[in-house]
This record gives structure tokens, C-alpha cells and sequence, in this order.
């Protein structure tokens, strides 16, 4: 249960490949949908800021590491969380998480994982628990971890029951599931696997759970790599999800939907995730993830889109305050070019109400931890402000203009600058719907710039500038 070396090859073919009859739809095909029990309140957190093992995994893949052989001792596991409890959790960022490749285990007889490669989770969450941290897990409730004959609490039922058993409807008959063995939404003892599943993650003391490869069980398909499973089908889809959110509520529990197609306008994701990725995995980062690959391109399979911004901007209509929230996957500032790119690509996660997820290193993250915190731009997350571009059409002006309102009242604009020359960009405050002269202050910069009625400024190549408005 962890990714292969091959997803990278697969999305980085796919960013660089369109399919004509694929691009830009408006807004992904209709289904029909279960009559399945609604979810109440489910909206209620805050986008997480904290910190993911992925870069360093990742660059362990790109140098030819096997995914059995990768892991992180104990003691290195040490050195980062004092790293974080030093320098990150006075701003704000309050977890780590891991990720796949490193082996997840199931060590305890249960069939859950209790081990990231030699690490205890138990352990990581005391190591964490002790400098006031949390503990994320990358791990998704319809996994097997364990044998056939494990039994499922409370039920008389095992493992064995969970899986495709050749009377389950699927789409792809003729495929095999890849990587991956499934447990099927509608099978007996599902429902409790699942319930188990988080139950088991907060006995740990675990509080998010960062879930993979949605699409490859709804319909098996991936733009990248074609068919990758059997594909169960949007019913299954849905009632998984919806069993998923009952006991993520139940133990609270925060859930993060990676890899959906978001098909129907993501109905089901905004329905029952607290969080939803709306771009392609980061890989190698930069200005590439940020906002090049496949630009202006949207296609109705995952991945929607291949660029936060891209993805940001198509999927602004869901977001909000008590929505779900959109994820623009992890950041990699080491691997930006300028300060204003790395200005843009936290702006934009704080504009659009998503997480910031550092993946640098400790070793490796020098002079830009103070874009990670800057105190001024962090106040939109503590705040649960969610922007939105002047238009959801994508490469266009209005998507590069991104505006929204706190909760006392303030006002955030941002200018956003996409392309390889500098640009003089401007706005009418009074075009926002915001009306009248308000003090302004630009938040990187940290400056007061009088009283306006209209935002102008030159912004770099790549860059932004955003602007905190108050009476």
C-alpha cells in the first residue's frame, strides 16, 4: 500500500500531454447518486498547517531507492519534530504527517498499520504528543493490511469478505486491482472494517488521515497510466465515502480525499471529505507545480488539473467558509527559482483557503523558513478566510485577481502574476463589491500604503502582492 516509482513517470507524462476531447469541461459528467444517509456538520475545521515527509521520500525514489528499502529511524524522526517544535509550532503548524513509499505495517495482528517503516506510530505520536504536536497518517480506510483471516471487530466476518469476490459489479471485469487490495464498500463487515479503521487511529491519538488513489476504486482509470483496476463503481464510491465520513465524524477525525476524479461537480468529495486535492501530485515542485504544467487546461478524470493555480482557480466555486477545503498538495520551496515565486505559491494556498504543507527539510530549508512565517499571511488561516479569483474561468485575468473577507470585517486582495515579465496589474476595489476608502497594508512587505479605493502596483514575473484592507 504505498506508491510506486512509476506514478511519477506516469504524471509527468501527463503533464505534458493533452487529450483534445478531454480538455476543459466546463464542469465534470452527471451520475446518478445512492440514497445513502447525509452527514451532518461536517465542515467545522480549519486548514491544517503542518509538515509531510513526502520531498524526502520523493528524492529517495528519484535516486533509485526501493520503496522496501526507504525508511526513517527514530532518531531522525527526533531531529525533525524538535526542528518543527523550534522554528514551525510557534506559527501555527502543529503536525507531521507521513506519506506512501516508506512500508506501512500492520504489526500488532489487528490489520491496521502500527509501524511507518521501523517507526511505531504509538511511539511517533508520544515523540510529537510531548512537544505539542499532532500526528497525521497517510493511509486509506479501504486498504487491507492484513490476512484473509483476520477477523473484523464486532462481526463475524474477516478480511477474506472485504474483497472482490466475482459477484461484485465492477467496470474493468477483464483488469486486475493494481498495488492495491480493496475492500469493497458493499461487501458484509465494510462498514465496521471502516469504523474500526478510524477507531484504531484514535486510540493512537492520530487526528488526520490523509487517504490515496480514490479515483483507482471508483473506475480503476487514471489519465496517466489508463486502466489500474477493476473500478467499482460510482454507488460503491459513494457509499465508501459516506461510511467514511459517518466515523470520521464519530471519532473526530480530520480526512483528506486525494486523487478523487470529482466527478459531478465533486458532489460526493465536497459532500463527505473535509478536504480535497484539486491538483496533480508536486513531484520535483517549483514554479512548474505551481502554476506552468498543462496551463489553462482542465480535463474531467484526475488529474483535473496539473497546477495549483489551475486547480485553485477551476474548483473556487465549492470552497468557503463551513465548504470543503481545496488542497494544492505539498510545498517544495527549495525548489523555487525567486523570493516572489515563493511568495506566490503560499499566498496563493492562504487566498484560496487551502493547507500549507511544508515538505523542505530541516537540512535543507535555510533562508525560507520566513516565507513559511510570515505572521501577517498566516492570520487569513487562523481566520478560516477562503478567497476567490474575479473569475473561475482559467488563464484568465480575473483568475489573477483574488479577493475575500475575514471575520472582523477586513478585506484581502491579491494580485497575481503569472507570467516570465514583470506586469503593472490594477483593480477597483469598488469592482470587488467593496465599497468606499480603506487603509491599506501590503502583507509581505509588512507596510502601510494609505488610504485606497483601487489597488495598483507592478508586480514581479511570478510574483504577487496582497493587501490587507481595514476601516
Amino acid at each position: 500500500m504505498k506508491k510506486m516509482n512509476i506514478i511519477a513517470a506516469a504524471l509527468a507524462a501527463t503533464a505534458l500531454s493533452a487529450c483534445t476531447d478531454d480538455i476543459e469541461m466546463r464542469r465534470p459528467p452527471k451520475f446518478e447518486l445512492p440514497d445513502l444517509p447525509v452527514v451532518e456538520d461536517i465542515h467545522k475545521f480549519k486548514a491544517p498547517l503542518y509538515w509531510s515527509v513526502y520531498e524526502y521520500c520523493y528524492t529517495q525514489s528519484q535516486q533509485g531507492v526501493a520503496n522496501e528499502d526507504m525508511d526513517l529511524t527514530p532518531q531522525e524522526w527526533d531531529k525533525i519534530i524538535d526542528w518543527m517544535a523550534r522554528d514551525l509550532k510557534p506559527y501555527g503548524y502543529d503536525m507531521v504527517c507521513t506519506d506512501g513509499f516508506i512500508p506501512m505495517l500492520s504489526q500488532d495482528g489487528s490489520g491496521y498499520m502500527t509501524h511507518y517503516g521501523s517507526m511505531s506510530l504509538k511511539d511517533l505520536v508520544a515523540k510529537c504528543k510531548e512537544k505539542g504536536l499532532k500526528v497525521g497518517v497517510y493511509d486509506n480506510p479501504l486498504w487491507i493490511h492484513g490476512s484473509d483471516d483476520t477477523p473484523i471487530e464486532g462481526t463475524e466476518y474477516t478480511f477474506r469478505n472485504l474483497k472482490y469476490n466475482g459477484s461484485n459489479s465492477v467496470l474493468n471485469p477483464d483488469a486486475s486491482d493494481m498495488w492495491f487490495s480493496w475492500a469493497v464498500a458493499e461487501n458484509p463487515g465494510t462498514k465496521e472494517f471502516i469504523d474500526g479503521f478510524f477507531k484504531h487511529y484514535k486510540e493512537l491519538g492520530v487526528e488526520y488521515i490523509r487517504m490515496d488513489f480514490l479515483s483507482w476504486y471508483e473506475d480503476g482509470k487514471d489519465r496517466g497510466m489508463g486502466t489500474v483496476g477493476l473500478g467499482y463503481g460510482r454507488e460503491s464510491y459513494a457509499r465508501a465515502l459516506s461510511y467514511i465520513a459517518e466515523s470520521a465524524k464519530k471519532y473526530g477525525i480530520f480526512t483528506s480525499l486525494v486523487m478523487p476524479h470529482l466527478n459531478n461537480d465533486a458532489e460526493l468529495e465536497s459532500k463527505y471529505g473535509n478536504m480535497v486535492r484539486i491538483v496533480a501530485d508536486t513531484l520535483g515542485g517549483g514554479w512548474w507545480h505551481c502554476s506552468q504544467a498543462d496551463r489553462g487546461q482542465v480535463y474531467n478524470s484526475w488529474p483535473n488539473c496539473s497546477n495549483m493555480f489551475d486547480g485553485f482557480t477551476y474548483w473556487s466555486h465549492i470552497s468557503g467558509r463551513d465548504k470543503v477545503i481545496l488542497d494544492g498538495d505539498f510545498i517544495r520551496l527549495n525548489t523555487f527559482s525567486t523570493d516572489a515565486e515563493k511568495e506566490t505559491v503560499i499566498s496563493l494556498q492562504l487566498m484560496a483557503g487551502g493547507p500549507v504543507t511544508i515538505s523542505d527539510q530541516y537540512m535543507n530549508i535555510g533562508n525560507n523558513l520566513k516565507f513559511y512565517t510570515n505572521s501577517e499571511m498566516l492570520e487569513l488561516n487562523a481566520d478560516r478566510f477562503v478567497g476567490k479569483p474575479m473569475s473561475d474561468k482559467i488563464n484568465s485575468a480575473g483568475s489573477q485577481i483574488w479577493y475575500g473577507q475575514m471575520t472582523n470585517g477586513d478585506y484581502v486582495v491579491g494580485l497575481f502574476n503569472r507570467n516570465d515579465a514583470a506586469a503593472t496589474m490594477s483593480v477597483n476595489l469598488s469592482d470587488l463589491g467593496i465599497d468606499g476608502q480603506w487603509k491599506a497594508r501590503d502583507l509581505w512587505k509588512h507596510a502601510d500604503e494609505g488610504t485606497v479605493s483601487s489597488i495598483s502596483a507592478t508586480v514581479a514575473p511570478h510574483g504577487c502582492k496582497i493587501v490587507r484592507l481595514s476601516k
